[in-house]
């Protein structure tokens, strides 16, 4: 083989690995029968989300995935396939199953998050869970009810220790 090629190739395998190592989630997606202006749009908002989308021969990234030790990722490569690098392993995953939802055309095929390879259910499922900023509150609402029942109790028992005897 050509070393031209060959040292093209190997640039191609390391720059999907260096978006892999960018990303805490990976979602591999079929895009056959999607329109021009539909990827279009898709890439929109994942750029919204610092989220890079790009295809690449499922060869190369059969490559990639092997180096970073995805077990089972390469069940995933075969066909059309274009691959979604998103920084954030919940709102990432969850902009691309809702536009799969609206579209109709695109496919999840499976990914990777946080390193655990996923199939299309297992990305629903991640896509499903609340994200960053929902997560926050749910803990500061853990942690502040225990106090706010306390103080509860404590202004309860104030009051009727003040209250006017019957």
């Amino acid at each position: 083989m050509n070393q031209a090629i060959l040292k093209q190739k190997e640039a191609v395998v390391d720059e999907v690995i260096a978006l892999a190592k960018e990303a805490t989630a990976i979602v591999v997606v079929e895009y056959r029968g999607m329109s021009v202006s539909a990827i279009s749009t898709l890439r929109r908002t994942l750029r919204g989300l610092n989220a890079k989308m790009g295809v690449y021969k499922n060869s190369m990234v059969r490559r990639a995935g092997e180096a970073l030790n995805y077990q089972g990722f390469e069940a995933y490569l075969t066909g059309p396939n274009a691959f979604v690098f998103c920084p954030d392993p919940i709102e990432g995953p969850k902009a691309i199953v809702k536009f799969a939802r609206r579209n109709g055309v695109l496919q999840i095929k499976g990914g990777v998050v946080e390193g655990r390879v996923l199939d299309p259910d297992g990305i629903k499922n991640v896509a499903n869970l609340p994200g960053k900023l929902g997560l926050v509150s749910m803990f500061l609402s853990c942690i502040q009810s225990p106090i706010r029942s306390f103080a509860a109790t404590v202004q309860a028992v104030a009051d009727t220790k003040q209250s006017p005897a019957n």
